[in-house]
């Protein structure tokens, strides 16, 4: 707060905020009054015990004595006799502590002027000490409230439940509960992200971009007399960054954008999730051109009838219908398009899929290698880095992570150089974060013994050995026996994000996951629990070869997998080539262990080196493998690609540079095919023919150009 504004500063004490809270509070409190202290009457004289009794009653009372003082309300037609102290017992049946202070006998009388004699009479002969009158204290404003005042507090009560229940945001409230709950922003571009802030994504980006050009520029699309799509499904997995793409969208096309949830629409009130969908179709209408984007649809868009639970008038049934109305109601021109997003495509309603609604499909897959490197580069803009990190490499070592994901691991990176007090994030935090999302939480505080440590390096060492001798096998990068989550030990690869995976290529990884269990039957004598994991991934590797990839050769170009039910829980086959796949998965099985054990025999010397070595240092990298078995003669699927990636840079910009230097040499040419027979006719001989620049220019181009065909020759 500005001190100019405010001179006492911040110090200044700040008023509650008035909210209806406190609104509800004072009615509590006046009805709590009203109601329990008979107009606050009782609040002044304590508790107090009373009875009823008749007028008849109310005499034989005075004339024994019992009567103390009486007082007479003549606007209510009743008097209250008070008692004296030692004859409580006689008309209450109680003693003085049990009713209290003050306790009298209520009586209704008929005729005033009756009272009035007999209580004159009384006096004169000592039966009462004294009597009053008093009027009516009860107001007009007291009698309404005793009247409506508990009905008041029920509608109250009510409508803050409606309230809550109909929830915030836009239409919030009982008698709004059927408005759209939309969050609305007027110009798309509020949001601050465009396309710039969505990483990789090539295909994606450009599907949607037709999408942006129209809501930019709608005319160049309805001269031509083309149709825009109507609805466009971002899927893939979760942390693709489908919504944020939604977002760039809107941002780039600088639109009103709706967003909202798909659980949004629906609520406990029978139609409410229609009304909704309603609204929100007509603001947008009235936005136009603009953009809905309802993310996890699947909550309002699932397949209809496919749950017998439900009767037909399920809510959700209701809502869909009335989406599908709505997409397909309005003009085709109208400028409204709707996006959504989904990671459950298979369960949605194929009503909601036709051309007309959704018209594309636009995948959002979980980012290459290239992509990873794009992602890493926006999400370590706001970290300090030191020299040390290598963006590739860490691309390199997290395939199959989202983009969500890789947001993880630089945050990760951050928190661990803080927690080591240092001023700059390096590469040793990003492996360490990593390895923390991977493999979990390193256990410093586990106590092993030497058995058990030398147990797990020798297990640990087949992996790596096994690995490092398989051409197909994906490379290592560490080794450690340092337990880490649920396992003692763990080994690092970088994992080929093959397009195409070949039968070789499963045998070896297979063949590298059973190098542990081999290395402790043949160097230890026995076998542990430690290789769990590894039997469940092989496992389910050769049942995948087996039953649905028909990479066997008893049941060959066969896939026993049945697409047509998710939930069918019968086997799509006999019992007896369930037998042949139990069978052929056994056989694979022990082929590779077989195969495994051999390696491991040839090549023990190295072997034990290598577990000699992590029993000693706990953590290996590759260069300490690369030292014992020497290099690996096969590259990489990565290098490969990265390779290639660079060579096709070079190859485009060496175009561009020919183009560059063809343009100073084109100005002062004369004629082009006199040109090219000249060059041809001194290209062995161009430094002793060159007489101008003009003519050494030309003939170094053409020289470079020779080279160039030569070496693609």
């Amino acid at each position: 707060m500005d001190n100019k504004k405010n001179p006492m500063g911040d110090n200044q004490p700040k008023m509650p905020r008035f909210n209806m809270t406190w609104v509800y509070t004072i009615i509590l409190v006046l009805l709590a009054v009203l109601i329990f202290s008979d107009g606050g009457n009782a609040l002044m004289g304590g508790p107090s015990a009373s009875q009823e009794a008749t007028y008849t009653k109310f005499k034989m009372y005075v004339q024994k004595g019992y009567a103390r003082s009486v007082v007479v309300n003549k606007d209510k037609g009743t008097l209250r006799m008070y008692v004296k102290p030692e004859k409580l017992r006689d008309v209450f049946g109680k003693s003085a502590q049990q009713v209290g202070q003050n306790p009298f006998v209520s009586v209704t009388y008929g005729s005033a002027e009756a009272l009035d004699q007999y209580l004159a009479t009384a006096q004169q002969h000592n039966k009462i000490m004294d009597y009053s009158y008093e009027k009516d204290t009860s107001s007009g404003l007291t009698t309404i409230f005793y009247t409506f005042g508990p009905i008041i507090f029920f509608v109250f009560l009510w409508l803050f439940m409606m309230r809550r229940m109909g929830g915030g945001g836009a239409g919030g409230g009982v008698f709004n509960v059927g408005k759209s709950k939309a969050q609305m922003y007027e110009k798309g571009n509020d949001l601050g992200i465009t396309f710039k802030d969505v990483a990789g994504q090539v295909g994606a980006k450009q599907e949607v971009q037709e999408i942006v050009d129209f809501l930019k520029e709608p005319q160049k699309y309805t001269d031509l007399g083309g149709k825009i799509p109507k609805g466009a499904l971002l899927v893939g997995p979760p942390g693709t960054g489908k919504t944020l793409l939604a977002k760039a969208v809107a941002g780039e096309a600088g639109v009103p954008f709706f967003s909202m949830s798909g659980s949004d629409f629906v609520e406990m009130f029978v139609g409410v999730g229609a009304s909704r969908v309603r609204d929100l179709f007509q603001q947008a209408k009235e936005k136009a051109p603009c953009i809905i984007f309802i993310d996890e649809i699947d909550a309002i868009g699932r397949a209809r009838g496919k749950n017998p639970t439900m009767g037909g008038n399920d809510e959700r049934e209701n809502t869909l219908n009335q989406l599908l109305t709505e997409m397909d109601g309005f003009g085709t021109n109208s400028g409204v398009i709707v996006l959504a997003a989904t990671n459950r495509v298979e369960i949605l309603d194929s009503a909601l899929l036709r051309a007309g609604r959704f018209d594309r499909q636009i995948h959002v897959d979980l980012p290459e290698l290239s992509e990873r490197v794009a992602i890493f580069k926006v999400h370590m803009k706001p970290l300090k880095l030191d020299n040390t990190v290598d963006i590739e490499m860490l691309a390199r070592q997290t395939p199959g992570f989202s983009g969500a994901d890789i947001a993880n691991v630089c945050n990760e990176a951050a928190l661990i150089a803080a927690r080591h007090n240092r001023k700059e994030v390096g590469k040793q935090d990003f492996l360490d974060a990593v390895d923390r999302i991977i493999g979990g939480l390193e256990k410093t505080s586990k106590v092993m013994t030497e058995n058990e440590k030398r147990s797990i390096a020798i297990h640990e060492a087949g992996h790596a050995s096994v690995s490092w001798l398989l051409q197909y096998a994906n490379p290592l990068v560490k080794v450690t026996i340092v337990p880490r989550g649920q396992a003692l030990g763990a080994a690092w690869y970088l994992p080929e994000e093959r397009t195409i995976t070949t039968r070789e290529q499963m045998l070896d990884e297979i063949c590298s996951l059973l190098g542990g269990r081999a290395a402790e039957e043949l160097f230890t004598g026995h076998v542990s629990s430690g290789a769990l994991n590894d039997l469940e991934r092989v496992t389910k590797r050769i049942y995948g070869m087996v039953a649905y990839l028909g990479m066997s050769e008893k049941l060959s170009n066969v896939c026993y997998y049945n697409t047509q039910s998710e939930y069918n829980f019968t086997k799509p086959y006999s019992e007896h080539t369930a037998e042949l796949i139990d069978a052929e998965v056994q056989r694979l099985i022990t082929e590779q262990y077989n195969r495994a054990k051999q390696l491991l025999t040839e090549h023990a010397a190295q072997h034990n080196q290598l577990a000699d070595l992590l029993v000693d240092r706990e953590v290996i990298f590759t260069e300490d493998v690369e030292h014992i078995f020497g290099p690996r003669p096969w590259k990489s699927r990565a290098d490969v690609l990265m390779e290639e990636e660079a060579l096709k840079l070079a190859e485009e910009r060496a175009p561009k540079n020919e183009e560059k230097e063809g343009e100073s040499t084109s100005e002062n040419a004369t004629d082009g095919s006199q040109m090219v027979s000249e060059n041809a006719e001194h290209a062995e001989n161009a430094e002793k023919t060159a007489n101008s620049n003009e003519t050494a220019a030309e003939h170094a181009q053409n020289t470079e150009n020779t080279n160039q065909r030569n070496d693609n020759e």
